[in-house]
């Protein structure tokens, strides 16, 4: 039998986390985590925010955060794009948000803006013809999110969200916009939603630069019979997109299934 990979790596962390509401309106988080690792060295990863508590059920948020992430055994010495000398991922996050909820939280909407650098990202880039890991440097992300959602009476219930990427430089399986809508349904027995997926300018290949845009709809069905037994049905990019992620790896196209669930 061949051997894969012969190795092994060990992590060791511990965190402290501290959490304090100062006034009637005003909360402030604080964290801080220690992270040694075998390959990768000791890491500090701390981070901190404040929360304005505003009327009608409206909330301000401010936080920063460092991120990192070590490279896997599978990306450092298993198949193809293997690199045994990969570096861990690092970044800081820097974001704003504000959300509210009114008609009793029936209806609940939020913004957010945020601001993302790092270095060391890890991707698959061509090295002399071979697809490879590597750490490609820097990365700094400018976007806005924005989400609203409405339960429309006990039985109908309504979704949708928006994000826009600014990438400085490209990342792989980014997408510059992306839209969602969704249609839940439940009552009694029976449960049913569908959404719809719009995304445009998601980065598949860096180089050379390979973009991708589609649309994907999904839907799902359930019927409860007894306690016990349910049958259910659901459909996949029923479109039938022809999409990739990662160049080089397409998606399925339209997919269905249908089964039932048996709970003792």
């Amino acid at each position: 039998m061949k051997v894969t990979a012969d190795k092994s790596m060990h992590e060791v962390a511990g965190y402290v986390d501290f959490r304090q509401q100062l006034c009637r309106w005003l909360v402030v988080d604080a964290g801080l985590r220690y992270d040694h690792h075998s390959h990768s060295g000791n890491e500090w990863v701390p981070q901190g925010g404040v929360a304005v508590l505003l009327l009608h059920d409206a909330q301000l948020k401010a936080m920063v955060s460092k991120g990192f992430r070590f490279p896997t055994i599978r990306e450092m010495f298993m198949f193809p794009p293997q690199n045994p000398d990969l570096k861990a991922e690092k970044l800081m996050n820097y974001e704003l948000s504000f959300k509210q909820s009114v008609a009793g939280g029936r209806l609940a909407y939020g913004v957010n803006v945020f601001f993302i650098k790092g270095d060391n990202m890890i991707q698959v880039v061509p090295v002399e013809g071979r697809p490879t890991n590597i750490n490609t440097g820097e990365v700094e992300n400018a976007g806005v999110e924005a989400e609203i959602s409405w339960a429309i009476n006990p039985s109908w219930s309504v979704e949708a969200n928006y994000s826009y990427l600014h990438l400085r430089y490209p990342i792989a399986a980014a997408p510059e916009h992306k839209l969602y809508t969704g249609v839940s349904f439940h009552k009694g027995r029976w449960n049913a939603s569908t959404d719809v997926m719009y995304v445009e300018g998601l980065i598949t290949r860096v180089k050379p630069m390979q973009e991708d845009n589609f649309v994907l709809w999904n839907a799902r069905f359930s019927f409860r019979v007894t306690r016990w037994l349910t049958f259910f049905a659901k459909g996949e990019n029923l479109l039938a997109q022809s999409y990739q992620i990662n160049a080089g790896f397409p998606m399925p196209k339209a997919t269905a299934m249908g089964g039932l669930d048996i709970n003792f």
